[in-house]
């Protein structure tokens, strides 16, 4: 290969890098626009910026939010998915700059059972949880039949977002 075509592909290379570095995470269309509606209602607020976050320590397929309001962050906004019987469902959990959950919501899910977890009333027991106070299936969280393993996995998911946000804090990306 010639030195020319050498320093290209560097450059190429080194160019691609910073563009993937400094990307801020893109939610599906469909998704953010759920996600904005949470935040919105969550919040009480139509205006607010999200920035994303982005750290080796933020699972493949979840996104992290920094929320701000008026140049001020309110809280954080953490997106993924959890199994269902045979699929996944969108989640979001709201976090307080305390680190405490503010509010859970499921975003989609695609079965035909296990609905009842999407149920405020059932989600509603993940609020004021921390990383000091986790989750726990049929402790601190209540079952529910006919869709043990949609809670169950919601559970585990909102367990794992609070140790996500705990190592983010650690590297004062929060």
């Amino acid at each position: 290969m010639h030195l020319k075509n050498k320093r290209t592909l560097l450059f190429i290379t080194a160019f691609t890098f910073l563009l993937l570095a400094f990307n801020s995470p893109q939610l599906p269309e469909k998704l953010q626009k759920k996600v904005n509606a949470a935040i919105s209602y969550a919040y009480g607020t139509e205006s607010f910026k999200l920035s994303g976050i982005t750290s080796d320590v933020i699972p493949p397929k979840d996104y992290v939010f920094k929320i701000k309001t008026d140049d001020t962050v309110t809280g954080y906004a953490y997106v993924g998915q959890a199994n269902s019987m045979k699929n996944v469902f969108d989640y979001v959990v709201f976090i307080n700059k305390d680190l405490s959950i503010k509010k859970t919501k499921v975003l989609i899910y695609r079965e035909d059972h296990g609905r009842q977890i999407g149920a405020q009333r059932w989600l509603k027991q993940f609020i004021g949880l921390s990383i000091n106070k986790k989750p726990v299936y049929g402790e601190n969280v209540d079952a529910i039949s006919g869709a043990t393993i949609s809670a169950k996995s919601m559970t585990i998911a909102v367990k794992n977002v609070l140790k996500t946000i705990q190592k983010l804090n650690n590297k004062k990306l929060l």
